[in-house]
């Protein structure tokens, strides 16, 4: 059998986990893009006009047209054989509320402002999103809080280390963007999420995956229909840095500052 462009992905890593139960299914058949349009229609997936979700040819989009532009009017992805646009699907049918808000929000910009070569604040903080985010749901409590304070004070000893218990009991990470997720095919220390901080209650953290998976996608969307989305909501995350993502995280790995870099004064 060929290789396929995905065939060299390590599903067992950490930061694969909100797409895997997708994947594994995508991969079982012999035809990934045609199994990916199926299981979104049978999940009834639309876009924020309501037109139903398909996932199409590169070759598909009309010339001139904007790609968020296309799936706003039209429902349709598209679609390139590269691991690029294959984990977009992913997430498209992982996180389907969120995507659909982000479309929502970047052909809002786009009928207002045009195509030009500057994107405007609020169209470049949805793709940094779409391309690139990460997903930290955390407990509301003051452990909690004690976390998101260390990680925006760059203090990552004090947070990866005398806080690396709070992991899987109080907070965790959903990785988002299908950028992020393809750089992570081949990981480097150097690799950075932009973080987006969600907080949620106790019982969350007692649920199945599947479940957290489904609450975190409608209450992220949810803040994003209402909260004025700007670069500065995001927090830098070394994603290496998470407590079991990577072996060898020991006092010399935090202390590497090309990586874990001190906050800006």
């Amino acid at each position: 059998m060929n290789a396929r462009f995905f065939d060299d992905i390590d599903w067992s890593r950490h930061w694969y986990a909100a797409v895997l139960p997708v994947a594994q299914d995508v991969l079982a058949c012999a035809d990934w893009r045609a199994r990916i349009n199926q299981l979104s229609a049978q999940s009834g997936l639309q876009n924020h006009r309501d037109l139903p979700l398909q996932f199409i040819a590169q070759e598909e989009l009309p010339e001139g047209v904007a790609y968020e532009a296309h799936i706003s009017v039209s429902g349709q992805v598209p679609t390139r054989e590269n691991l690029h646009d294959f984990f977009n699907a992913l997430v498209w049918l992982s996180f389907p509320c969120v995507k659909r808000q982000l479309n929502a929000l970047q052909a809002a910009q786009i009928a207002t402002m045009g195509i030009g070569k500057s994107r405007g604040p609020a169209r470049d903080a949805a793709t940094i999103f779409d391309e690139n985010a990460a997903l930290l749901v955390v407990e509301d409590s003051e452990q909690g809080q004690a976390l998101i304070v260390s990680l925006r004070a760059h203090a990552w000893q004090d947070a990866f280390v005398a806080q690396a218990n709070k992991f899987g009991q109080i907070a965790e990470v959903w990785c988002f963007g299908h950028a992020l997720m393809e750089k992570l095919v081949k990981p480097y220390k150097a690799i950075t999420a932009h973080t987006w901080v969600l907080m949620v209650d106790k019982a969350y953290f007692a649920l199945e995956a599947a479940a957290r998976r489904a609450q975190v996608d409608q209450l992220v969307a949810s803040q994003l229909a209402s909260h004025p989305l700007t670069t500065a909501d995001y927090t830098p995350l070394p994603v290496l840095g998470l407590p079991g993502w990577w072996p060898g995280q020991d006092q010399a790995f935090y202390a590497d500052q090309q990586v874990f870099r001190a906050k800006r004064s």
